[in-house]
């Protein structure tokens, strides 16, 4: 157990780190004045957390900061009716069921978190900041719809064949952009998890039996691949570019789906997709 009593002069010196300390400068204005109005008993438990937080894995940070926070953070997302409807609105629109409950506005924070600690593997430092701030700013709340819109796209484009996926791309306005950032990095996913196998690729009429395959793939599994196939930042900016302008992402269900249109045989897309 740490040992939590400290001396005079100690105390003494903290008082003066916390009145002149950078880092101490970087908190909100209103938890300067909070953390400068503790006495210091309390202050000592405000350090063991810290102490203690600091020195856990992301993985052990990210199920702290849910627990600890996600109640107040869920509660003002449902607040904030306008946001949560065009959200709804938005994936009414892509024939996306995902009913935006407690339960899984609850489910989605949680999982926020855990994608965010993962990413950290890469970036350890950024991660407990950026939590913090998710806990901290009303505005950062945004974030979670974001990506719970760009989350749920990817998912989308993960269930799609890869003609399917074709098709999307050709409604586009930036088609290269969207099949480097999106199609390919689903497609590699595919491959590398037995998804789906290309063979023998390169012969012409091969290639249909791999192209039309819908993808088989559980619905945990399914969220398991998004986290480890993209970051968090290119979700949230994938669900932030549509709520910017909502012709960001074009979509047109029944060209998209229709198995009975016939496609010029692999146009233009399939080999810069497949290659």
């Amino acid at each position: 157990m740490m040992n939590l009593e400290y001396s005079d002069e100690q105390q003494s010196d903290f008082a003066r780190l916390m009145s002149h300390n950078i880092l101490f400068d970087k908190l909100p204005i209103e938890v300067q004045k909070w953390a400068e109005s503790l006495p210091w008993n309390q202050r000592r438990y405000v350090l063991s957390l810290c102490y203690i937080l600091c020195a856990s894995s992301p993985e052990k940070q990210a199920e702290f900061l849910d627990e600890y926070t996600a109640d107040g953070l869920m509660a003002k997302m449902l607040e904030d009716i306008d946001t949560l409807q065009r959200i709804k609105q938005y994936l009414s629109c892509f024939r996306i069921k995902a009913a935006l409950n407690e339960s899984v506005l609850r489910g989605y924070i949680r999982q926020f978190y855990i994608h965010s600690a993962q990413d950290a593997r890469c970036q350890p430092g950024q991660y407990l900041e950026s939590a913090l701030k998710l806990a901290l700013s009303p505005k950062d709340k945004d974030n979670v719809f974001n990506y719970i819109l760009g989350f749920e796209l990817i998912k989308l484009m993960f269930q799609m064949s890869w003609l399917q996926q074709e098709r999307l791309s050709r409604l586009q306005t930036n088609q290269d952009y969207f099949i480097k950032n999106y199609l390919k990095p689903i497609q590699h996913a595919h491959r590398v998890n037995g998804i789906i196998v290309p063979k023998d690729e390169r012969v012409f009429f091969a290639k249909r039996d791999f192209y039309v395959q819908k993808p088989e793939i559980k619905p945990r599994t399914l969220i398991e691949l998004v986290i480890a196939t993209f970051t968090t930042s290119q979700v949230i900016a994938c669900g932030f570019s549509l709520t910017r302008h909502s012709r960001a992402f074009e979509f047109d269900y029944d060209y998209i789906f229709n198995s009975n249109e016939p496609d010029s045989i692999f146009p233009w897309g399939s080999e810069s997709m497949l290659g």
